[in-house]
């Protein structure tokens, strides 16, 4: 959504744009990183030598991709640079090395969603207090869901989502000649259904499904959170 139509509302506007930064200079660096590091740990140093195995959020930036996002919800970081020839088992270095972006980001999602069932136990006695953690709660929501939208969207397997990369890895050759050589008509194609809002009810119950699943998996929190309470 743009950031444009919440300018007659600026608390709103405050928390969109903390939240859009958030993801420009935390959610992204982990993203790329993670799959720098696998890179690394499969046999490629490429993104190692290129300074790409790193948080710092600099080194990911890039410029237009994080003025998309911040303006529209929608952007990119620099993609990492890897060289599967490097790998010591071709399909086995290719497959976690995409899986491992989207891989981050669950575990991103799965911190925020500790971390939130915590703030959902503590007790409230003021209603500073209340307002405090409301906001907190509420930051750390969107957190959670922004990661689960990042990894289940890069799942998908579509030239040149992550998803591309490990569906290619184990594909059948014909499988992947048919995907190299329709690649171009089959993003158009998907970008077209992702402007025209068709992926979102698909996308939307996914990550609800997730975010349950997540919410769940952390209920020993809450029996902790009483005992000491």
């Amino acid at each position: 959504m743009s950031i444009l139509s919440y300018l007659n509302n600026p608390q709103q506007l405050i928390i969109l744009v903390g939240i859009r930064l958030l993801i420009i200079f935390t959610i992204l660096p982990v993203h790329e990183c993670a799959h720098a590091y696998a890179a690394h740990k499969m046999g490629d140093e490429t993104a190692y030598m290129n300074g790409r195995m790193t948080l710092n959020p600099i080194a990911h930036l890039d410029i237009f991709g994080a003025i998309f996002l911040l303006l529209f919800g929608f952007g990119w970081a620099k993609p990492v640079p890897v060289n599967p020839r490097n790998f010591r088992d071709y399909k086995k270095g290719t497959a976690i090395t995409a899986a491992a972006g989207p891989l981050s980001n669950l575990a991103c999602a799965a911190i925020g969603m500790f971390i939130l069932r915590i703030i959902y136990c503590i007790p409230i006695s003021t209603e500073a207090m209340y307002n405090i953690l409301s906001y907190v709660a509420l930051a750390i929501y969107y957190f959670i869901t922004v990661n689960l939208s990042l990894a289940i969207f890069n799942l998908i397997p579509i030239p040149p989502l992550d998803g591309s990369r490990i569906l290619s890895a184990y594909a059948p050759y014909k499988v992947n000649a048919w995907l190299a050589r329709y690649q171009r008509y089959i993003y158009i194609g998907f970008l077209l259904l992702l402007f025209l809002g068709v992926l979102s009810t698909p996308m939307s119950w996914l990550i609800n499904l997730v975010y349950k699943g997540l919410y769940y998996l952390f209920f020993w929190v809450e029996l902790i959170m009483k005992a000491i309470f």
